[in-house]
C-alpha cells in the first residue's frame, strides 16, 4: 500500500436511497416508513419552482417530526444548484430549523471543488451559531461533464465529504448522449455507455475514502432492467443505487447485500489464510484456487457490508 491513505467516510449503510419530492407531504411520511436504508428529501429537480418554498417548509416540518434515526433512516436533503436562487435558503432554513436532524446534503450538478467549499462554509458557520453538535456531511452529485473532468478535486473538497452519486440523466444530457432513457442502455453501443463514467467515479471515491453510489434508473415498470444495471455498477465497485419508486428499493437492497454463500466463502477464506499464516505461508489453497493477501482483502470487504448491514437491521 502507499504510504499515503486517505480514512474511509463515515460508515453509513447505504444499499438504496428513496428519492421523495419535499412537496408531497404523504410520500415524505410513507418513506420514514419504508426499507430503504437512506432517504434524500429533494428540493431540486422534483419540485416544480412554485412549489419551492412550500417544499422547503414541508421538509423542515418533516425533519422536525419524524424520528429518521428511530427507523432506522440515515436522512439527506438535496438542495437546489449553485446557479439557481433558491440555493442558498435552502441551506440556511433547513439547516438553521432542523440541522441536528439532518444527517447529509446532496449537492447536485456539482461542477468544482469551489461548489463544495460554499456550501461547507455555509453549513459551518450555521452550525456554530446554533451549537450543533452533529457535523451534516456532504455528498456530491457528479452528472455534468464538468463534474466529471474535476471528479477527483471534487472527492477531496471538503473533509465533511462522505459520498459521490452518479446522475446518469443530466450527465447524458450534458455530453449530449443520444439517449432519453434515464440509466438505460443505448442498442447502438456495443456494451454500456456508462462503464466509464461510474468507473472514474468510482475509482476516485475508493481512492479518497468516499461511497460510490448510483443514481435512477427512470423506467420503474421494467425491474428486471433496474437488476441488471444495479449489478453493472456493483460490479464496478458501486455500493447503493436510488429508488425513484418504492417498487425499486427492495430490488437495490436485494443487489447491495452479499449474499449469504458469499459471506461463507469470504469468512472460508479468512480463516484458511489465517491457518497459513500460522504455518508461516502467504498463500493457500480454497476449492481448487490460490488465496492470498488481495484474497483477504477482497473477503474483508465482503464481511464488514455484511456486519454493517446486520447491525441495522438490529439496533
Amino acid at each position: 500500500m502507499s504510504f499515503t491513505q486517505y480514512k474511509p467516510a463515515q460508515l453509513r449503510v447505504q444499499r438504496c436511497e428513496l428519492a421523495v419530492p419535499g412537496s408531497n407531504p404523504k410520500m415524505i411520511e410513507k418513506a420514514a416508513d419504508s426499507a430503504a436504508d437512506y432517504v434524500f428529501l429533494d428540493l431540486e429537480d422534483a419540485v416544480a419552482p412554485d412549489d419551492k418554498l412550500q417544499a422547503r417548509k414541508n421538509v423542515i416540518q418533516a425533519l422536525n417530526d419524524i424520528d429518521w434515526a428511530g427507523k432506522g433512516k440515515t436522512v439527506s436533503i438535496r438542495i437546489n444548484g449553485l446557479d439557481t436562487h433558491y440555493m442558498y435558503r435552502d441551506v440556511v432554513d433547513v439547516v438553521e430549523q432542523a440541522g441536528n436532524k439532518l444527517d447529509t446534503i446532496l449537492i447536485p450538478k456539482v461542477g468544482n471543488s469551489a461548489d463544495v467549499y460554499m456550501v461547507d462554509a455555509m453549513v459551518t458557520q450555521i452550525e456554530e451559531a446554533k451549537g450543533y453538535t452533529n457535523k451534516i456531511g456532504i455528498e456530491a452529485l457528479i452528472e455534468t461533464a464538468l463534474g466529471m473532468a474535476n471528479v477527483e478535486a471534487i472527492a477531496t473538497a471538503s473533509p465533511r465529504m462522505e459520498a459521490m452519486h452518479f446522475g446518469v440523466a443530466d450527465y447524458a444530457a450534458s455530453n449530449r448522449a443520444r439517449t432519453v432513457n434515464i440509466g438505460g442502455l443505448n442498442p447502438d453501443y456495443p456494451g454500456d455507455q456508462w462503464h466509464h463514467a461510474i468507473s472514474r467515479m468510482t475509482v476516485a471515491c475508493r481512492a479518497y475514502g468516499l461511497r460510490p453510489i448510483d443514481g435512477p434508473f427512470g423506467d420503474f415498470n421494467d425491474p428486471d432492467g433496474f437488476l441488471l444495471a444495479a449489478r453493472r455498477g456493483a460490479a464496478l465497485g458501486i455500493e447503493g443505487k436510488w429508488a425513484i419508486h418504492p417498487s425499486q428499493i427492495e430490488l437495490a437492497n436485494q443487489v447491495f447485500t452479499p449474499p449469504e454463500a458469499e459471506v461463507s466463502k469470504a469468512h472460508r477464506i479468512l480463516e484458511e489464510l489465517e491457518k497459513a499464516a500460522q504455518e508461516g505461508r502467504g498463500a493457500a489453497s480454497l476449492d481448487g484456487k490460490m488465496i492470498d493477501a488481495a484474497s483477504a482483502r477482497m473477503a474483508e470487504n465482503v464481511v464488514r457490508a455484511a456486519a454493517a448491514i446486520a447491525a441495522k437491521s438490529t439496533s
